[in-house]
């Protein structure tokens, strides 16, 4: 288990290959996609506790969307069943890295929750912001921002180093946070190429909405855009762990 340094290209040719894998069953990543936002909308849904355990499931899933990608890239068929690969190989370790997950994550919401004491963030989340507290909307999101990066570094190798390679929880966070900072210039490619490849469709989406004369407003644009645009993104998940890692199990 070593990372590699990749080149600085490479992180944008990550999205490529997610886009590759995606038309290869376009159809079956749909599918897919919608059964994960689904479950983990459905479970946040949930008064207290929902919130809670779909952050515990998400390490797991996510190596679900890795599986199915792993087994795209070796021309098998995509199926549901494939994103639950997490709990069925290594579970305990995949629900014990949930947790860390669900800590960390609810110790930084609850951060950027206390400093947004009038709940301008958490209204603009769910839409129903007035637009008159933009710019203080926008601060608190770039520091919710930056209180989670270090959390996305440590989870984002994490699952398939805990289920493919056998590793300890802990050391499994260690490693992927030093294969992420080995590989920023990497990652920081694969940033500017992610941010193009959602924020470009979304402006051509809201502008068509204008000219059309319905107001453009994001919310009404953002489950057609969740379900055509994170596809391809879910699936270089896969293509950044075997670029990284050089590592490609077998299915």
């Amino acid at each position: 288990m070593q990372a590699r340094i990749v080149a600085a290209a490479r992180g944008a040719q990550w999205l490529l290959d997610g886009w590759r894998l995606f038309r290869q069953a376009p159809v079956a990543w749909f599918v897919v996609s919608l059964v994960f936002l689904l479950i983990t909308q459905l479970l946040t849904a949930i008064p207290l506790i929902g919130p809670v355990v779909s952050a515990i499931l998400i390490p797991a899933m996510t190596l679900g969307l890795m599986a199915c990608a792993r087994a795209s890239s070796h021309g098998s068929r995509i199926n549901v069943g494939l994103l639950f690969d997490g709990l069925r190989n290594e579970g305990r370790r995949q629900l014990l890295l949930g947790c860390a997950y669900a800590a960390a994550w609810t110790i930084v919401f609850g951060l950027v929750m206390w400093m947004d004491d009038a709940g301008v963030l958490l209204a603009t989340l769910r839409g129903q912001g007035d637009g008159t507290r933009g710019e203080e909307a926008l601060l608190l999101s770039a520091v919710l921002a930056a209180l989670y990066l270090p959390i996305a570094l440590l989870f984002w190798y994490a699952p398939p180093l805990v289920s493919w390679h056998g590793a300890p929880v802990s050391k499994a966070l260690f490693f992927s946070l030093v294969a992420c900072c080995l590989n920023w210039r990497a990652f920081a490619a694969y940033a500017i190429a992610t941010v193009v490849s959602v924020v470009v469709p979304g402006l051509f989406v809201m502008l068509a909405m204008k000219m059309m004369g319905s107001p453009p407003n994001p919310w009404q644009v953002a489950p057609l855009f969740l379900i055509f645009v994170l596809p391809p993104v879910f699936a270089s998940y896969y293509a950044s762990y075997r670029d990284v890692f050089g590592y490609d199990p077998a299915p």
